[in-house]
């Protein structure tokens, strides 16, 4: 069975959101673009970003672009709570520069920060 990927526009309007709570000025969130997958066979994956390297922008001649593909399988069973903490976990791996790059899980996307943003969230949202 071959991978299909579809432009999720529920998910787009729900990270822009988280963009905007957050405060991620760093993020151009016109061009943050969700995908949802249906059929990977990658095991324990949730959810990826990708990045426009710098050679696509230059090829093609446009800025910066970034992916977000959430795994239907494994994405949809989640809670709540867990999906948006697996959204702004991708969004963590989006660098300040909005390059086209990527930061890796180092000392920045770790799950105790993860767990920060996400309580900040939740606070911003019950009160605005």
């Amino acid at each position: 069975m071959s991978i299909k990927f579809v432009l999720d526009e529920e998910i787009t309007k729900k990270v822009q959101e988280m963009v905007d709570v957050l405060g991620m000025n760093h993020v151009a969130k016109e061009r943050v673009v969700c995908m949802r997958s249906h059929g990977s066979g990658s095991r324990g994956t949730i959810a990826r970003c990708y990045g426009l390297t710098k050679i696509w922008q230059q090829a093609l001649g446009v800025k910066a672009h970034y992916i977000i593909e959430v795994i239907s399988e494994r994405y949809d069973r989640q809670s709540d709570d867990d999906k948006d903490k697996t959204l702004i976990h991708e969004l963590m791996h989006i660098p300040f520069n909005f390059g086209g790059g990527f930061k890796h899980h180092s000392n920045y996307v770790t799950t105790r920060n993860v767990e920060a943003m996400h309580r900040l969230y939740k606070e911003k949202i019950k009160n605005p």
